[in-house]
């Protein structure tokens, strides 16, 4: 058996989390005790298993409580981006059905729309709200008498701009039974003797996913309450972390330290380090491996869990470029009629992988355009497999831009841009940027081409953070007279990124 359940009682005072820099330690007894009170808590309330839980935390030591709670009581849960603003988080929680949300009292502002059964703050008040401690005080510590294993529904943007949930069929397993990604042993399998480094926001997949797998394994999960490199190599040497996951962005925040902060800690403990979640430019991974040694795995997946491939440092070295070969599934490129393409042609990424399943969550049309005929699965990739079968990206069916491992869809912009009064036309695309790989970039064609001015690209800014999450706006924008348009109204965005990517490809691999 393989959960905290188990190791609770052979390893109860083990850290199953720490948070840093602040030291917070979660033990396996905490951990246990703790997610069986508020799993009781649900069941109580009239929570069963398939029913839809929802998280709106920054990283907070009791964030995995709440996981936990969910995976023993076979139930759904959300994490839900606390960087959204209230609008985006209340459709969220709407859409998933979520009859639970567990959130602080910081988050206030961001849940004011929000109408649950079972709302619980965490650190403080919220009118109206149930206080998360006071509810779960008088619940017993010990398992629920059935612990069907639950799962993560995630959303991602659809290409109308509205999240869509990702939904897995119930897994049929029970809470500590071996889960299939322990089941196969990797040199990325973490164990009880690894202490593994989480430096990215919990409401991310891998961030998340990889946390609930060192806590099957009875690992350490070190969480970083905010990202900074600086604080990232001082965790690694101060907690002897034996693993760590990043994104290529964090890999350039790295590089960019001063050689007297960069060089100035002890990182020999160091065994595995993985990156996924966007590509990652030639150079910077070349410098990484020549800092940290051949030790850097990447993978590429999607939330869909449709397929992956990964890539040792070894590989790597001589594949540079590439994400790897596929694991537990067959690669497919495919032309846009879906003719199957030979090695060195870019074409269109189909992942054949027996048994999976999922659905957009009230799309069907989008879970039906992910499929094809045959019953492979396409996450909206381009790239092509070279004579050894190693796979590469070159670009996204559709413009979505990744900046600094975060998926952005321009759409959500340009929805906004065009309610603007003096707006006529709006794109949104993604440019170069040498820390993020890509940033947010509007281009605006006015009614009145002569307001074009700083004065104008300030207020168009001010009017898109109004309605979206920062992340997800502009950060400049640029005029034209008229936007490249067909005539039936399909946008050319190709040639207005070809005027700020030239020869460079806007996915550099």
């Amino acid at each position: 058996m393989t959960f905290p359940g188990t190791h609770a009682i052979t390893q109860p005072d083990h850290p199953a989390v720490i948070m840093a820099p602040s030291g917070e330690v979660v033990t396996y007894r905490q951990l246990d005790e703790r997610s069986n009170q508020l799993a009781h808590l649900w069941y109580e309330r009239g929570l069963r298993p398939g029913d839809h839980i929802a998280i709106l935390l920054e990283n907070h030591p009791r964030y995995f409580d709440v996981v936990w709670a969910a995976l023993r009581s076979g139930l759904y849960f959300t994490p839900v981006n606390w960087h959204l603003t209230g609008a985006e988080v209340t459709y969220i929680i709407h859409d998933c059905g979520a009859r639970v949300v567990v959130t602080a009292a910081t988050m206030a502002e961001r849940v004011a729309g929000v109408r649950v059964e079972i709302p619980l703050v965490i650190d403080g008040d919220i009118p109206g709200w149930e206080r998360y401690d006071d509810a779960v005080a008088s619940q017993p510590t010990t398992p629920l008498a059935h612990q069907p294993d639950g799962t993560g529904m995630y959303y991602s943007s659809g290409t109308t701009g509205k999240p869509k949930g990702i939904v897995f069929p119930p897994s049929n397993r029970m809470v500590f039974d071996e889960h299939p990604v322990l089941a196969h042993k990797t040199p990325l399998t973490n164990g009880p003797e690894d202490i593994y480094l989480s430096p990215a926001p919990l409401y991310h997949t891998a961030p998340l996913a990889t946390c609930t797998f060192v806590h099957r394994a009875g690992g350490t999960a070190v969480v970083m309450e905010r990202w900074d490199p600086l604080a990232c190599l001082e965790a690694i040497e101060h907690y002897g972390v034996t693993s760590v996951q990043f994104v290529p962005t964090m890999f350039v925040r790295l590089l960019k330290l001063p050689p007297t902060q960069r060089l100035g800690y002890d990182l020999s403990t160091l065994r595995v380090v993985t990156h996924a979640a966007a590509p990652c430019p030639v150079g910077i991974k070349e410098q990484m491996m020549d800092w940290f040694g051949p030790i850097i795995w990447e993978y590429y997946a999607g939330s869909e869990n449709v397929g992956s491939t990964l890539i040792s440092p070894q590989d790597w070295l001589s594949h540079p470029g590439s994400v790897g070969r596929p694991q537990f599934t067959t690669v497919h490129i495919c032309d846009d009629d879906h003719q199957e393409l030979p090695a060195g042609q870019v074409g269109n990424i189909w992942f054949d992988t027996p048994g999976a399943q999922f659905e957009y969550h009230g799309d069907p049309a989008k879970t039906a355009a992910a499929r094809s005929a045959e019953g492979w699965f396409n996450l909206g990739d381009v790239g092509y497999l070279d004579d050894d079968g190693y796979l590469y990206l070159t670009d996204r069916q559709s413009f979505m831009i990744i900046s600094g491992g975060v998926n952005i869809y321009p759409q959500e912009a340009e929805n906004i841009l065009i309610l603007h009064p003096a707006v006529a036309d709006a794109a949104v695309i993604g440019v170069p940027n040498d820390e993020f790989g890509e940033e947010v970039k509007g281009i605006v064609q006015l009614l009145d081409s002569t307001a074009a001015s700083p004065a104008m690209e300030a207020d168009l800014l001010a009017f898109c953070r109004q309605h979206l999450a920062a992340f997800k706006c502009p950060r400049t924008i640029d005029f034209e007279a008229e936007l490249p348009r067909q005539d039936t109204g399909k946008l050319y965005k190709r040639l207005l990124k070809d005027r700020y990517w030239g020869d460079r490809s806007s996915r550099i691999v």
